[in-house]
């Protein structure tokens, strides 16, 4: 972990697609103080980007004007054991580690964070889940700092949760939280974390750059199944494709670009739409800038 402040940085390494441009800045912080003192020299202008593992996110080619914030790489790291059963974990912590440590504590409840290939943080700001559960399910408390750099305490009452969405009425970014769990032996829990990553190999592209689920499951149906029976699944281009182990994601060879990517999740989103009438909602968010189109 190197942690500081980068000029021009590159970004495809801090995303799960591997692919996007450069920022302009990229910062790195080591701790939530200096997180905290790096926003207060920030002018609130300035565009500021936030990325975790950079799952369900898709740089552009072009790049990002502004400055990324990387949590995933910083030393926002702390996992603790508090009182009844209460585990806090800073924005950085990966989806998996939280529920590993979970575990070796004799803690479940939220085994399925196990397949979520994302921070808590990212968590946190969608709403994460799979197996019938989500993140906002568990949360006690959440820690959050604004623009200029103050940090807050907030409940969850604060925050309009839904699936795949939290609307917050603060411009404030999460850097830790507190989530209550479920007793459990270590082996009860270590078993069900299994059965998550097992079924995550068995119906998802692991090994292939992916950005994880492109769209939100419509009421009722499952996104993969619709851009299925659209005849969508496989289809590829250029270095991109629609994966056939399931629809609902988009990989690449190694040698894909954002442009592409975004060509496929248009494509999917019209012939959605115009083949069955349903207007699909994004789980990825599509950010930067550049020459991409649906062309």
């Amino acid at each position: 972990m190197r942690c500081g402040l980068t000029e021009n940085a590159p970004l495809a390494r801090y995303t799960s697609w591997r692919i996007g441009g450069v920022a302009n800045e990229l910062f790195i912080p080591s701790s939530i103080d200096d997180f905290s003192h790096f926003l207060k020299k920030k002018p609130t202008a300035e565009p500021l980007y936030i990325l975790g593992l950079g799952s369900n996110t898709l740089i552009r080619d072009g790049g990002i004007p502004g400055t990324v914030v990387v949590l995933s790489s910083s030393g926002l790291q702390s996992l603790s054991v508090l009182v009844d059963c209460v585990i806090r974990a800073e924005a950085g912590v990966s989806c998996a580690k939280m529920a590993r440590f979970a575990a070796r504590n004799q803690l479940s409840g939220m085994t399925f964070l196990a397949g979520v290939p994302g921070t808590i943080g990212g968590a946190l700001a969608m709403n994460a889940g799979a197996h019938g559960d989500e993140t906002w399910n568990h949360v006690v408390s959440v820690e959050t700092i604004d623009r200029q750099g103050k940090r807050h305490v907030r409940s969850p009452s604060e925050f309009t949760v839904a699936y795949r969405s939290v609307k917050s009425p603060f411009d404030e970014c999460f850097v830790a939280a507190n989530f209550v769990h479920e007793e459990a032996t270590k082996e009860q829990a270590l078993a069900a974390i299994k059965k998550v990553l097992d079924h995550r190999v068995a119906t998802q592209p692991g090994n292939m750059p992916n950005g994880g689920s492109v769209f939100r499951n419509p009421v009722g149906d499952f996104a993969g199944r619709l851009i299925e029976v659209c005849g969508l699944k496989g289809y590829r281009f250029g270095h991109s494709w629609i994966s056939e182990l399931h629809a609902n994601f988009i990989v690449h060879d190694g040698k894909g670009s954002a442009k592409e990517v975004e060509h496929l999740i248009h494509l999917i989103e019209e012939t959605i739409l115009s083949k069955m009438g349903i207007t699909l909602e994004r789980e990825v968010k599509v950010i930067g800038c550049g020459s991409n189109d649906n062309s």
